[in-house]
C-alpha cells in the first residue's frame, strides 16, 4: 500500500498541478487545472457519493465529449486514461485507508469526526501547497463577498463527508456504498420540490429499483446498524443539497474567472468545509480529544492511514472532476457504475466484509438502477430523434 501511494501522490502532483501533456484537442480539458478554467462546475464525490457524475451529467453531453477527446497517441487519449485509472486507485485506497484508521481510532464510539476533519486538513494544506509552489498552481483572486457565497456549498460538502466517515465507522465500507448509491433519489425529490426543477417521469420511475436494491442489499447484512444507514442517508442529503447549490453559485458573475480553476474551486471549498467542521469537533468529541492526541502519537496505523486517507480523498476527488470534464453522459454513468461495483467488492475482499448472495444480489439492482437513472433522458431524447 504504501508503494501504492506514493505512486498516486507522485502522479497526482503532476497531473494536478502542472498538468499532464496532451494533444491539442485534449488540452483544453486540463487547463483548467493549470491556472485557467474553461468550464469550472466542480461537484465533489466526497469521497464516496455518485453526486459528481449526478451533476455533470446535466451539464456535459456526449457530442461535447466527443468533440473534446484527442487521440494522444493513436487514437487514445493516455492522459484520459490516466484519470480513469487514478480515480480507481485513490477512490478504492482512500475506503480502505479511511476504515483503517477508524477502526484504529475506536470505530463509531472513537473519533470520526475528529478523523473526517483531518483528512479535510489534509487536503487544504495540499491545496495551499499548491499555491505556494513555484509553477504550480495560481492562485484565485476571490472576493470577500464571493467566500460568503461559496459557505453553503462548503457546509454541505463537510456535512456529506462528516456523515459519509461515521457511516463507514458504523458498518461495512459496502453497506455504506450500497446506501449511498441511492443518492439520486435524494436529488431528484430536493430537485423537484425544494428547487423547483422537475425531474422526468422516466427517472421517477427509476428511483423504486434503486431504493428496491439498496433494501434487498440490506435484508442480510451482517455489519448492518441503523446509525449506518441514518448517517449515509444524510450524507445523501447534503450532497444532493450540495450539487444544486452548487449550481447557483456557478451562476455568481465573474466568479468562474476569480476561480481560476476547478482545482482552486475544490481548494477553497476544502479550506471552508475543514473551518466548519471545527465547531462538530469540538461538539461530538471536544472532551475526549486528549484521548485522541495520545492515540495518534502511539497508533502507527492511525497515523498513517489518516494522513493517507487525506491525500487519497483529496486526490481522487480532482482527478474524478478532471476525468468527467473530459467525457460524456454515457461514459461518465458507465465509469461511476464501475467505479462502485469495483470498490464493494474490492474492499469487502481486502477487509474481509460480507458477500452474501443477496447483498450482491441488491447492489447490483441498486447500482443498476442509478445507472439507468442516469442516462434514461438521454436514451429517450436519442429515441425521439431517431
Amino acid at each position: 500500500m504504501k508503494i501504492a501511494s506514493i505512486a498516486f501522490l507522485s502522479c497526482l502532483g503532476a497531473v494536478s498541478a502542472f498538468g499532464l501533456t496532451t494533444s491539442p484537442k485534449t488540452s483544453s480539458a486540463v487547463k483548467g487545472f493549470r491556472g485557467v478554467a474553461s468550464k469550472p462546475a466542480f461537484s465533489l464525490d466526497c469521497g464516496l457519493t455518485q453526486s459528481t457524475s449526478s451533476t455533470a451529467l446535466a451539464a456535459t453531453s456526449t457530442d461535447d465529449a466527443l468533440a473534446t477527446r484527442g487521440g494522444g497517441n493513436g487514437g487514445i487519449d493516455i492522459p484520459l486514461m490516466l484519470y480513469f485509472l487514478f480515480w480507481y486507485v485513490g477512490n478504492y485506497y482512500y475506503n480502505i485507508t479511511n476504515k483503517l484508521a477508524l477502526k484504529a481510532a475506536g470505530g463509531s464510539a472513537g473519533f470520526p469526526m475528529t478523523i473526517s476533519a483531518l483528512q479535510l486538513a489534509v487536503g487544504a494544506l495540499y491545496g495551499i501547497f499548491l499555491w505556494l509552489a513555484p509553477d504550480a498552481r495560481s492562485k484565485p483572486t476571490v472576493t470577500m463577498d464571493d467566500i460568503i457565497k461559496m459557505l453553503p456549498v462548503a457546509f454541505c460538502f463537510m456535512g456529506a463527508h462528516s456523515a459519509s466517515v461515521f457511516a463507514l465507522s458504523a458498518g461495512a465500507v459496502s453497506f455504506g456504498q450500497i446506501v449511498k448509491s441511492a443518492e439520486p433519489a435524494f436529488a431528484a425529490v430536493l430537485s423537484q420540490f425544494v428547487y423547483n426543477k422537475p425531474v422526468s417521469k422516466a427517472k421517477w420511475l427509476c428511483l423504486p429499483i434503486i431504493i428496491g436494491g439498496v433494501i434487498l442489499a440490506s435484508v442480510k447484512e451482517l455489519d448492518f446498524a441503523w446509525s449506518a444507514l441514518i448517517s449515509a442517508c444524510i450524507a445523501n442529503l447534503f450532497a444532493a443539497f450540495k450539487g444544486n447549490e452548487n449550481k447557483k453559485l456557478m451562476e455568481t458573475e465573474g466568479l468562474k474567472d476569480r476561480m481560476g480553476s476547478v482545482g482552486n474551486q475544490f481548494a477553497l471549498t476544502t479550506i471552508l468545509g475543514f473551518l466548519m467542521s471545527v465547531p462538530l469537533v469540538l461538539a461530538r468529541e471536544g472532551n475526549k480529544l486528549g484521548q485522541f492526541v495520545d492515540l495518534f502519537k502511539t497508533s502507527t496505523v492511525l497515523k498513517t492511514n489518516l494522513i493517507a486517507s487525506g491525500l487519497w480523498f483529496y486526490g481522487y476527488n480532482e482527478l474524478a472532476t478532471m476525468t468527467l470534464k473530459k467525457t460524456g453522459a454515457v461514459t461518465q454513468s458507465v465509469a461511476n457504475t464501475a467505479k462502485r461495483v469495483i470498490v464493494i467488492v474490492g474492499v469487502a475482499i481486502v477487509l474481509g466484509e460480507s458477500l452474501d448472495p443477496i447483498k450482491l444480489l441488491g447492489c447490483s439492482i441498486g447500482i443498476g438502477g442509478v445507472f439507468i437513472y442516469s442516462i434514461i433522458d438521454q436514451l429517450l431524447a436519442n429515441r425521439k430523434k431517431a
